[in-house]
C-alpha cells in the first residue's frame, strides 16, 4: 500500500541530505506523482518508445530504476519481443520493493543493486535514464553517457528525463515558481516545499537542455530532441 508523502510536513531541526532510503521508498509513488509535472506521461511514453525501438535479441536498460515504473511500462510493450530488461539502482530498499512490483511481469526482468556508473552495459537497444543523471556528480556524467553510447546498437535510443535549469535568470525564477505552485496545488505546504528544496540542495544538480544536448552529441548520438517539457522538467530522446 502506497503511503502519502508527509516526510517534510513537520519542521526538521536537522534536515540532512535527501537519500533514497526506506522512508522515501514508503512514499515514493505519491512523492513523485505530486512533485514531477508530466511524470505519468513520461512513464507511459517511455514504454511506447521502447516498443518502437527495442531490437530483437538486445538488452533494454532502466538505469536508476527505483520502484520499476519505467521498467514495467517497457515490459508491457515488449511481451512479444525477444528482449531482456535490466533495472539498475544503488538503493537496496528500492530494489527490494521493486521485486514485489515486477513479480508478475511476463517479460524477463533482471534487477541489479549497484551503481549505474559501475554496472556493465552491452548489446543495448533502449536505455532509460528517468530522473537519474541529475543525482550523478557532474564530473561523472559525460563518462556515463559515453559508456551508454558505446554499449548501444546502431538505431538504439536513449530516453533522458531530468529536472532542468535555465541559463536566463528570469526564466529560471519563473519556472521554479511555477513548479512550486504545482506542488502546492498537489497538497504540499510551504514548509514541505522549502524543506524538500533544502534537502535536495547539492544532491540534485540540474543542467540546461543545451548542456545535455552537447554531451549527447559528443558521445556520438546523431538525432537528439526534447520531446517533452513542463516547467523545469524535460525529457529528451537521443538516437544512436
Amino acid at each position: 500500500m502506497t503511503k502519502p508523502d508527509t516526510l517534510y510536513s513537520h519542521p526538521h531541526a536537522n534536515l540532512g541530505r535527501f537519500a533514497f532510503d526506506e522512508h522515501v521508498v514508503e512514499v515514493f509513488p505519491d512523492m513523485i506523482q505530486r512533485s514531477v509535472p508530466g511524470y505519468a506521461t513520461i512513464i507511459a511514453m517511455t514504454g511506447v518508445m521502447a516498443g518502437r525501438y527495442a531490437q530483437s535479441g538486445s538488452n533494454v536498460y532502466d538505469l536508476g530504476s527505483s520502484l520499476g515504473a519505467s521498467t514495467l511500462s517497457m515490459a508491457r510493450e515488449l511481451t512479444e519481443r525477444d528482449c531482456k530488461i535490466i533495472g539498475v539502482d544503488n538503493s537496496a530498499a528500492m530494489i527490494e520493493r521493486c521485486r514485489t512490483y515486477i513479480a508478475d511481469a511476463t517479460t524477463p526482468i533482471e534487477l541489479r543493486c549497484e551503481s549505474i556508473q559501475d554496472t556493465p552495459l552491452s548489446n543495448a537497444s533502449v536505455v532509460v535514464l528517468n530522473f537519474t543523471l541529475q543525482f550523478i556528480p557532474a564530473t561523472e556524467r559525460a563518462s556515463l553517457i559515453n559508456k551508454i553510447a558505446a554499449a548501444m546498437r546502431p538505431g538504439g535510443i536513449l530516453i533522458l528525463s531530468e529536472k532542468i535549469r535555465f541559463a536566463d535568470q528570469h526564466l529560471q525564477e519563473l519556472n521554479t515558481d511555477l513548479h512550486h505552485a504545482f506542488k502546492r496545488a498537489n497538497g504540499y505546504s510551504e514548509l514541505e516545499v522549502a524543506q524538500k528544496r533544502s534537502a535536495l540542495e547539492d544532491v540534485l544538480v540540474p543542467e540546461t537542455i543545451a548542456e545535455h544536448q552537447q554531451r549527447l552529441r559528443e558521445a556520438g548520438f546523431s538525432r537528439i530532441d526534447a520531446w517533452f517539457q513542463c516547467f523545469n522538467f524535460a525529457s529528451l530522446v537521443a538516437i544512436k
